[in-house]
């Protein structure tokens, strides 16, 4: 009997959805960008299926009353967003690009992408994340101790490669 009541109810559903597709889509065009517009009337479609038997015979106006109360919540959102954005912008803003010297020596990235990418990752979140061996831990769900032990062999590693690269560039232009 359940089947039976799923299907009307499917039927019904189906029978109302194009209209309120196509009117609800051009209401909210005219209120907002195309992106928000998509995504309320999305949650306007999902209102009405879970409220189908509340609504009344005359389903378009009861469709605009949901798609405009979405739309509010939408822009609740929209604004909440900016304001932290704002706030976080405020509190901690991006640091400046300046142009630095030109590093000297082998170049780090290409140094980096020689390691194993755990050890690349290791020396990433300690030298440029500032943790600390016990955060790393965290970081990589280890101990404290497992994750300096790991930092102090990829620093080794760093080194090692560091040493041959720079090693490799002031050999570079001379005659073997």
């Amino acid at each position: 009997m359940e089947f039976v009541n799923v299907d009307v109810r499917r039927a019904r559903f189906e029978a109302i959805a194009p209209v309120v597709i196509d009117a609800v889509r051009r209401y909210l065009a005219r209120r907002t960008d195309a992106a928000t517009a998509d995504d309320v009337l999305s949650e306007t479609l999902m209102v009405c299926w879970r409220r189908l038997d509340e609504m009344p015979a005359e389903h378009l106006p009861w469709a605009y009353g949901v798609a405009r109360y979405c739309l509010a919540n939408a822009e609740r959102g929209r604004r909440r967003q900016a304001r932290l954005t704002a706030r976080i912008a405020r509190l901690d803003p991006p640091p400046e690009a300046v142009a630095g010297p030109a590093p000297a020596g082998p170049d780090l990235t290409a140094v980096l992408a020689e390691m194993r990418p755990e050890d690349a990752e290791l020396l990433r979140l300690w030298a440029w994340e500032d943790l600390t061996p016990e955060q790393i831990g965290v970081v990589l769900g280890v101990s404290g101790n497992a994750a300096a032990i790991r930092l102090h062999r990829a620093k080794q590693k760093l080194r090692k490669l560091i040493e041959r690269a720079g090693h490799e560039e002031s050999t570079e232009g001379s005659r073997p």
